[in-house]
């Protein structure tokens, strides 16, 4: 059932001016089935409120309908004038001739479903020219805080509210809920390694978790220098191998991207990183120049090898949580989207145009935002983030999830939240100056015992999972090479030459 598009010709202007949508016809229709059979409510009150009515007055009287249904009462033209006679607002509603003049306008009680939606349909309609006007009020300088790039991004909000707002959610039926489960059990069971979820290429990591899960939001924190990016990276990486190994193996082109959200880092350097981890290069080396043919010609094979990896960086400083919606949402729609990777959140901002009062506000309007992404594209979201400086302050350097406080609500809103920790960062620091030691043996003692402690946890990281919703948490070994900023699984002989 079509909208009713309402003009006035303007005489003045010789121009048409057009008046919001309506269809005041399927609102009395609606209002008049409803009367006629209240079971006719159970078809729209999931998605249809008093609001959505163009008429106040029909929005009036369906709430009060509503409100007998709910209550287990009758709602029929007697009981509705009984109600609006009490509250002295019966002539307000048009009175008793109006109530049956709607029962007069039902065509079918089999048809309120259809009026809904048209009713439904006409407010969106509004709610769009809404939004309009005010990009057009803000285009002309309405709001002079924002400039057209904060105006496209509130817009854009604006448009993502209403899509949420007007999109009704509903019941799964138990049955196919557990069909689904079922599902994913056996992919699981078939899949090499038994992984249910995305792989995220670190053996250990996805035995742990079953690797990364559809509309989890996924916390990887850690103090500066832990090689947070570096793990991201490693993850990224290991999860756009593994789809294009699937779509090779299909004969197929990927059916979708990772993407990475890269705030702190150029793409380029981003990709030297990469480079560097495959080729075996120092990333170092490679910015200065310092590589010979052999390593030049090794650089080249390896650019050519995960050149089709199916990876889209973004690297825009200071991104607002509401670009990164549109542009997920853009991928999805035309590459496809498995996996979602943010370098770091707290150099994100909200949404244009909230002001939150503090930081730490701020970060958990992020951080939400992050996981109705997650929800939203049925997608794993994988977000680094810094963590506070009271680490630095204890013996153990080891993070816990109280370390997250002062970052707001993360800890709450995340379903994993892992940290990265190397030992070898802080005992590097610790290292015996002569200076302090009153005799030469007493230092060489302490020297031989901080070197024989390096080699125990050199090239070795820890990766704590301190919560997970649906696993263990515990403690992953793994392998870390500082030259290439590489991480890998750390094999059972703890040996490096051997680590994959």
């Amino acid at each position: 059932m079509g909208a009713v598009m309402n003009t006035i010709e303007s005489p003045l202007l010789g121009l048409s001016q057009r008046l919001p949508p309506s269809n005041i016809q399927a609102e009395q229709a609606l209002l008049g089935a409803l009367l006629a059979n209240n079971r006719a409510y159970e078809r729209v009150s999931e998605f249809l409120a008093p609001e959505h009515f163009a008429d106040p007055l029909h929005g009036r009287i369906f709430q009060a309908i509503a409100r007998r249904v709910e209550a287990g009462q009758l709602a029929d033209a007697v009981t509705l004038k009984a109600e609006f006679e009490h509250s002295g607002v019966l002539e307000e509603v048009g009175g008793v001739a109006y109530l049956g003049q709607l029962l007069g306008a039902m065509v079918g009680i089999i048809n309120a479903g259809e009026y809904g939606r048209a009713i439904h349909d006409t407010w969106m309609r509004r709610q769009l020219i809404e939004v309009g006007e005010t990009v057009v009020n803000n285009a002309f300088g309405a709001d002079p805080e924002l400039d057209g790039r904060a105006q496209i991004e509130a817009a854009e909000q604006s448009l993502f509210d209403l899509a949420v707002e007007g999109t009704s959610g509903g019941f799964m039926s138990f049955e196919r809920a557990l069909a689904e489960a079922i599902t994913g059990a056996d992919r699981a069971f078939k899949r090499l390694g038994h992984v249910s979820g995305l792989t995220t290429g670190l053996r250990d990591l996805d035995s742990k978790t079953g690797g990364l899960h559809p509309s989890d939001l996924v916390i990887l924190a850690g103090r500066p220098g832990m090689g947070k990016t570096a793990l991201a990276t490693k993850i990224a990486f290991g999860a756009a191998q593994s789809l294009l190994a699937d779509a090779r193996a299909a004969g197929v082109e990927p059916r979708a991207q990772v993407a990475i959200f890269s705030l702190e880092m150029s793409s380029e350097q981003l990709a030297t990183r990469l480079l560097a981890e495959t080729a075996r290069v120092s990333s170092d080396r490679i910015r200065r120049g310092d590589i010979g043919q052999k390593e030049f010609d090794r650089f080249v094979q390896a650019s050519r090898e995960i050149g089709a990896l199916p990876m889209q960086i973004d690297d825009t400083p200071a991104l607002t949580l509401s670009a990164m919606r549109t542009r997920c949402r853009r991928l999805k729609r035309t590459k496809g989207l498995a996996l979602v990777v943010v370098d770091y959140l707290q150099l994100m901002r909200p949404a244009a145009g909230t002001r939150p009062e503090n930081r730490v506000l701020e970060i958990s309007q992020i951080t939400q935002g992050l996981k109705a992404i997650a929800k939203e594209l049925a997608v794993p979201v994988l977000a680094l983030s810094q963590l506070s400086r009271a680490v630095e302050s204890r013996e153990d350097k080891r993070p816990q999830l109280s370390d997250l406080r002062e970052s707001g609500t993360i800890e709450q809103d995340a379903d994993s939240v892992m940290f990265i920790y190397r030992d070898e960062y802080y005992l590097a620091q610790r290292a015996p100056k002569q200076m302090g030691f009153d005799s030469e043996q007493k230092f060489q003692d302490s020297l031989e015992k901080w070197q024989r402690d390096m080699e125990e946890v050199h090239n070795k990281a820890e990766l704590i999972i301190a919560k997970q919703r649906h696993g263990p948490t515990g403690t992953i070994p793994l392998f870390f090479e500082a030259e290439f900023t590489r991480y890998a699984d750390l094999d059972r002989a703890h040996s490096a030459d051997d680590a994959d």
